[in-house]
């Protein structure tokens, strides 16, 4: 339970967030609502905003977001997810500036990313299909010595260094 002190401030951010919509057509959110929205903790969104990738406004102490902020969040989320580091967020972050001037490089950015990940990602492919084949060679191999063994044989080493 938390103190009064946090109850009111906690209340009277909600309050703000509630006013705003009733006016603005849900233009701020609060923590627990981008928390449940996206399915992460209190403490992911927290350590965003140690890396500078959020900067929500504080209404009493409590934070407040706004639909820039969420659509960060939800870039940010979804950047991770496919293996970008956070500086590589940042920099695409920074590359949108203040009114979507570096929309073009962004794109840019994201073009040369997904490139190189779809290069490494085919190149793992590669070396996965070539195990694959290799362990159903040594499996069909074991198999057929298998087979070719006397049900009541003794056995033997299948395998010589």
């Amino acid at each position: 339970m938390l103190p009064a002190a946090g109850r009111r401030r906690a209340a009277s951010a909600q309050e703000a967030v509630d006013s705003h919509r009733a006016g603005d057509g849900g233009e701020l959110f609060g923590i627990t609502e981008l928390c449940a929205e996206f399915g992460i903790t209190l403490r992911t969104i927290r350590f965003y905003e140690d890396k500078g990738l959020l900067a929500p406004r504080r209404v009493n102490g409590a934070r407040v977001y706004t639909r820039r902020d969420r659509a960060r969040l939800a870039l940010i989320l979804r950047s991770k997810a496919i293996g970008a580091t956070l500086d590589e967020i940042r920099h695409y972050l920074d590359l949108y500036g203040h009114q979507g001037e570096g929309r073009v490089q962004q794109m840019k950015f994201v073009l040369e990313r997904t490139d190189a990940a779809i290069r490494e990602l085919e190149l793992k492919r590669a070396h996965i299909d070539a195990s694959l084949a290799e362990l159903r060679v040594i499996n069909a191999e074991v198999r057929q010595q298998l087979d070719r063994r006397p049900p009541d044989a003794p056995a033997r080493r299948a395998w010589r260094a």
